[in-house]
């Protein structure tokens, strides 16, 4: 089998691997969410459980891309596409964590007296959680256009964090005996923008991949191009019809 035809196999399975990470990770933070709603301690605590296969995942796409990188010594294109998972992987490692954070405020409230939710997690967990899908869908369609639109989801979720601070501060002042619940939904909300920073990241490492363009600290220098690795455009993926699943 000739070289390029075995890279371009390595290069598929890697990006099958990363959409299959992905795929954990999203269904993480909805449950964890749910699981806050829910009061649920058995959800939160198998999210908490699941964790390790996340990060055992997150070894292997590593040590994947570095055997790559070892064997293939790729270049150009191939060689963007294999720094943008090993990015996107830390991304999304790092979300799993943030799920993990979200499940124990879950156990934590179901110890405590019932209270009803101070703010909206479910209209902030969907935009989240769309942020993360349009992440990967624009990974796996090469569509720079989509991966844009994350950004701009992104300043909703903080914007709907702020709200939620302000909501909770309030709240905190008429229900003085409930604060500490209270401090765990502002948590929750937080890890909630943190989740959406990360898939805000995603995004950007597509756009690289697609591009060849560098669009973090958008108020700084203009965005560069990195042409020691070769064709900073037009890149293409591997050929599969391998798509996100939905939920």
């Amino acid at each position: 089998m000739k070289m390029s035809h075995v890279l371009e196999r390595e290069l598929e399975r890697l990006k099958k691997m990363i959409l299959a990470l992905c795929a954990v990770v999203e269904e993480n933070v909805s449950r964890a969410v749910r699981s806050v709603e829910k009061r649920d301690a058995q959800l939160a605590q198998r999210i908490i459980d699941s964790d390790k296969e996340i990060d055992a995942t997150e070894v292997d796409i590593e040590e994947e891309c570095l055997k790559v990188l070892a064997l293939h010594q790729p270049v150009a294109s191939d060689l963007r596409f294999i720094v943008a998972v090993l990015k996107i992987n830390g991304d999304l490692e790092r979300i799993g964590d943030l799920a993990v954070n979200i499940a124990e405020r879950a156990v934590f409230l179901s110890s405590r007296e019932p209270m009803s939710v101070p703010i909206d997690l479910g209209l902030m967990s969907g935009k989240v959680q769309s942020m993360l899908r349009k992440s990967l869908d624009a990974l796996v369609s090469m569509d720079a256009r989509l991966a844009h639109e994350v950004g701009a989801q992104d300043d909703e979720v903080d914007d709907l964090n702020r709200r939620n601070f302000t909501r909770i501060q309030e709240e905190i002042r008429r229900n003085l005996p409930q604060i500490e619940s209270l401090i765990q939904y502002l948590s929750v909300s937080r890890y909630l923008e943190r989740i959406a920073d990360h898939a805000s990241n995603v995004a950007e490492d597509v756009i690289y991949l697609i591009e060849g363009t560098i669009i973090r600290h958008k108020g700084g220098a203009p965005p560069t191009r990195f042409s020691a690795l070769g064709d900073p455009g037009g890149y293409q993926p591997p050929s599969s019809g391998t798509s996100v699943s939905k939920q």
